[in-house]
């Protein structure tokens, strides 16, 4: 690469991009050009990116940039020689025209070289040519790596639309107005959508300083934006300057914590100003999590908590303008929110004049799958799951609990509130619970039985929420894989795999269904669904246990992982202490031997053509090394399951150390396959022995290398 480095600046100016989409697209739009132009040699390896992205532009600040890339050497392979030479050594006119494909003559016959051609068969000869390949100048790579990132831009929806000369149609995200791409303060020629590069762009669409900038240099761009353009440029830069106006205008309070809104809010501003606003204290007697939603999803507004999370009638809004006087801004954000809140203060009072029990039969109306029937057929369903599941952990209370939660989980999907809000199913269902004077332990369960609802979700905080929560999922899992419902590659329309995790999360974390083993409460809920379904269980057994695997490869090896789920322990609460229990065994010096001893020993019984029972005849130990190996395991085996029953699996395993001498001596010094029949049993049936003995815990096999 070429000394006479300089920073670059791209920038494409459109109308504005839609805001749930931007960050990626700016990052997708940076990362796209960086790579191609490192690829092509212009850049270092230590350069720094900056992306660029504002509701009106997308862009790139790169360091470091070359504005050619160094010449290469290349060797090229042109064709095998008894192709490209005569009898005599002459030229064939295949290789004359193949060499003019490369831009030779016959000229260069004395340069090219007799080679192995490696990817021929046998021992053949090929010609090569070296060549010196010219780098590309920088608007010659530029253009390409533009046309790369235009081309791989995750756009989320195409918008097709004419250019000025009323004829050709572009595609694209919105339409583009302008390109400026500098090295340094020279300009690069490159085009895209119909449009030539330049140094001119628009800054804010209200508060620039001009209606159009010159910018002077790649490195002037972001003074200018900010001060001639009133744009902070960066989306990351623009993020921080939000969040650090949002803590300081909450004044002593907290603005809530929501990412998603922070980034959206970002890509709605090019120069935030945030103002703080309040509404009328009376609304507070609606439920929070109804004022903080609707403010947030339809007024992009920061609600502000107190110290003890309670919604306060304060509220911060980010703004795109930075008047003198903000009082008409703040005075117009709150009237618009009054009206938001009022509906939702109306849907709080009407909703509760009916009882959740009363729009139970309601849900009979409502389809839930084409094959499985209506959401009244679900909840029947959910209530057998919950009794059955219920009766295994016993208890007449949280029986009744659990049923009556179960009955009107769904109820609330009848409601004003959550037909406006989807996402408060469950939360508005423990509002009006309360309200018709339930207990508390079914309004909790009513609330809590979609719980977890994400990764880090909390689990339901009482016994009859479990149950309904665990019954819930069980339902959809059952339901949809006995008619075939299976998700396919990353295709899962009914989030079947969060339902599978929830699953596994209830039974593996809590101290009330932990006891509960896979395969019982998924037979427990195959006879709700009668002879609508085929039975999915093994099918369903080995897609939960899929899940396991996958969210436990990220804290335990691939190994660890395998040896435990290998053996299938179907109570999901043994799986952390066994995984931890391997990871102990694995520390051990003995562990490698004894794994690859296990291996060598499943190997051997695979191949016995006879079934091996794990039977040892004392009578039939004739040599020393198979006699210790028995006395071995004697010792061994009693103390290593009584460990096990206990629970107590890493020092069951620990145990097992003791074995490795002498299963070492005994694969020295025994033939396994002897000659008598017998002898070749009783040696089997020693290995069978101590195959089971080794493999209480985990498959000890997979720890081999």
């Amino acid at each position: 690469m070429t000394t006479a480095v300089k920073n670059l600046l791209i920038e494409l100016f459109v109308e504005e991009l839609p805001p749930k989409a931007l960050k990626k697209l700016g990052e997708a739009f940076a990362a796209v050009l960086v790579d191609s132009l490192k690829a092509q040699g212009l850049v270092g390896e230590g350069a720094q990116a900056t992306a660029i992205a504002t509701p009106r532009r997308l862009g790139l600040h790169l360091t470091d940039v070359a504005p050619k890339a160094a010449d290469r050497a290349v060797q090229q392979k042109l064709m095998p020689v008894a192709v490209a030479l005569t009898a005599e050594g002459q030229a064939t006119p295949a290789l004359l025209k193949k060499l003019a494909g490369v831009g030779a003559d016959a000229s260069v016959l004395p340069l090219l070289k007799r080679l192995p051609d490696e990817s021929g068969k046998g021992k053949t000869e090929a010609l090569f040519l070296d060549q010196l390949v010219p780098g590309a100048t920088l608007a010659e790579g530029l253009q390409k790596a533009l046309d790369e990132s235009l081309a791989k831009l995750p756009i989320p929806k195409v918008m097709t639309y004419q250019l000025k000369d009323g004829w050709t149609d572009v595609k694209f995200v919105r339409p583009a107005h302008g390109i400026v791409a500098l090295h340094g303060a020279d300009l690069v020629a490159v085009s895209a959508l119909g449009l030539q590069s330049g140094r001119t762009t628009r800054g804010h669409r209200f508060e620039a300083s001009a209606p159009e900038l010159t910018i002077e240099s790649a490195d002037s761009y972001v003074a200018q934006m900010r001060e001639q353009g009133a744009v902070i440029a960066g989306f990351a830069e623009r993020r921080a300057e939000i969040a650090r106006q949002l803590q300081a205008a909450a004044g002593g309070l907290a603005p809530i914590d929501d990412e998603d809104l922070l980034d959206e809010v970002t890509a709605l501003v090019e120069r935030p100003n945030v103002l703080a606003c309040q509404f009328e204290p009376e609304f507070l007697a609606v439920p929070q999590e109804c004022l903080i939603l609707t403010m947030k999803a339809n007024q992009k507004y920061f609600p502000l908590l107190d110290a003890a999370g309670k919604l306060t009638n304060h509220f911060l809004v980010v703004s795109a303008i930075s008047p003198a006087d903000a009082s008409a801004v703040v005075q117009g954000n709150e009237r618009v929110v009054r009206p938001r809140l009022a509906d939702a203060k109306f849907f709080f009072d009407q909703d509760r004049k009916k009882s959740l029990a009363e729009r139970v039969p309601g849900l009979a109306k409502v389809v839930y799958h084409g094959k499985l029937g209506t959401q009244g057929e679900r909840v029947e369903r959910v209530r057998a799951i919950a009794k059955a599941i219920a009766g295994m952990l016993g208890g007449a209370a949280l029986a009744a609990d659990a049923d009556q939660a179960a009955l009107l989980a769904k109820a609330d999907l009848l409601t004003d509130m959550v037909g406006e809000f989807p996402e408060l199913q469950g939360i508005m269902g423990g509002y009006y619970a309360r309200h018709d004077g339930l207990s508390e332990a079914v309004a909790f369960a009513v609330e809590d039985h979609y719980k977890p609802r994400f990764a880090g979700d909390t689990l339901p905080r009482n016994e009859a929420g479990l149950v309904v929560a665990l019954a819930d999922k069980l339902e959809t899992l059952v339901g949809l894989f006995g008619i075939g419902q299976l998700p396919t590659g990353d295709k899962d329309p009914f989030a079947l795999r969060r339902h599978a995790l929830g699953v596994v999360r209830m039974l593996s974390e809590s101290p009330l269904t932990r006891q509960l083993s896979l395969d019982e409460v998924i037979a427990a809920a195959v006879p709700a669904f009668g002879r609508l379904i085929e039975d999915p269980s093994a099918k369903l057994v080995d897609f939960v246990f899929d899940r396991v695997a996958v969210s436990w490869r990220d804290v335990y090896t691939a190994q660890e992982v395998d040896a435990v789920l290998a053996l299938r322990p179907l109570r999901l609460a043994e799986v952390t202490k066994r995984l931890e229990a391997v990871r102990a065994f694995a520390a051990l010096p003995e562990a490698a031997s004894l794994a690859a001893a296990n291996k060598r020993i499943g190997n051997i019984l695979k191949k016995s053509e006879t079934a091996v029972d794990a039977r040892i005849d004392a009578a039939l130990l004739q040599e020393a090394a198979e006699q210790q190996l028995a006395a071995a395991l004697d010792g061994v085996a009693p103390k290593a399951d009584a460990l096990f029953q206990q629970g107590e699996y890493a020092a069951s395993l620990r145990e097992l150390a003791a074995l490795k001498a002498p299963v070492d001596a005994f694969f020295d010094g025994v033939m396994v396959n002897a000659e008598d029949p017998a002898l070749r049993a009783n040696r089997l049936g020693l290995l069978k022995t101590l195959h089971e003995a080794m493999n209480r815990v985990a498959d000890l096999s997979r720890l081999a290398s």
